[in-house]
């Protein structure tokens, strides 16, 4: 009798023990994983579910793209595209969204282009609405850094609406932050990212705001979104300019405007950049 009741503490003694254990090795785990960025104290967003850049929102799923898009460096832009960047020069560009034809303070190297320390974004010379919009880019390699703070930079149409750049590989934000994100307002559909490095493109179908005489908003901006090959953004309605910890909201704006290359305080790459005006169909 004596030696089952022993038995019995012991076991009751040893389940305890490999309880905490488990319990100690579930929090060193949770422990070990990166803090995911974000904010809880942000503005709600369209369908009152998740605040602005929402620490709590779901990642998107993680695929790996293939291989179309990027390979061939030597490829060609379509016959009635206007080529913004070949890898010769930065004709194109200027330092500042006025036309003050100021040469931007990016520099050329090995086909790409590639802001310096202290360079500022790089804004087109010629002003745009309705497009189709073709780059690629690359983040740096060794990889510094974490979340927004890695690879950050961003393809901004109209210098309102921004097509996130980010090295997501491996790398953890908030969802509305990372690479393929309409920034601020809606993560791409899956996470296409290659490794930091490697060429990654972008192909951008977008739909310029429409402003009343009134100057009121009439029909919001829609942008499509592929990413390596990948449509990450389908047909998505942008709910208002770029904005940091904000809630998007519109401000009437020429039909056309410059294009952007942010500068974020990261040299990201970008070569083969090239878009196409889009009329209205008969």
């Amino acid at each position: 009798m004596l030696n089952r009741v022993v038995l019995n503490k012991f076991a009751i003694v040893a389940s305890i023990i490999l309880s905490a254990g488990l319990a100690l090795a579930v929090f060193a785990a949770d422990a070990a994983k990166p803090k995911k960025e974000g904010y809880t104290d942000t503005p709600m967003g369209p369908g009152g579910k998740w605040h602005v850049h929402d620490s709590e929102r779901p990642n998107p799923p993680i695929i790996t793209p293939g291989t179309c898009g990027t390979q061939d460096k030597g490829g060609t832009a379509p016959s009635d595209a206007i080529v913004l960047f070949d890898g010769r020069d930065l004709s194109h560009w200027q330092s500042t969204a006025a036309v003050t034809d100021v040469p931007p303070k990016w520099k050329i190297e090995d086909g790409s282009m590639v802001a310096e320390k202290g360079a500022g974004s790089a804004f087109t010379k010629e002003s745009f609405g309705d497009i189709q919009l073709h780059v690629e880019w690359s983040s740096p390699t060794p990889a510094k850094g974490d979340g927004q703070g890695r690879g950050n930079s961003g393809v901004i149409i109209m210098r309102n609406y921004e097509i996130q750049v980010l090295d997501s590989y491996d790398n953890v934000t908030y969802a509305d932050g990372q690479a393929g994100a309409i920034y601020g307002q809606y993560p791409p559909l899956v996470n296409a990212c290659r490794k930091p490095g490697e060429w990654q493109s972008y192909d951008i179908i977008f739909e310029a705001p429409k402003f009343g005489a009134d100057q009121k908003l009439i029909k919001p901006a829609q942008v499509t979104v592929l990413h390596n090959g990948v449509l990450i953004q389908n047909h998505r309605e942008i709910i208002g300019a770029m904005a940091y910890k904000k809630l998007a909201t519109y401000s009437f704006h020429e039909p056309e405007l410059p294009l952007m290359l942010q500068f974020h305080g990261n040299p990201i790459r970008y070569r083969n950049i090239w878009v196409r005006k889009l009329g209205q169909a008969e």
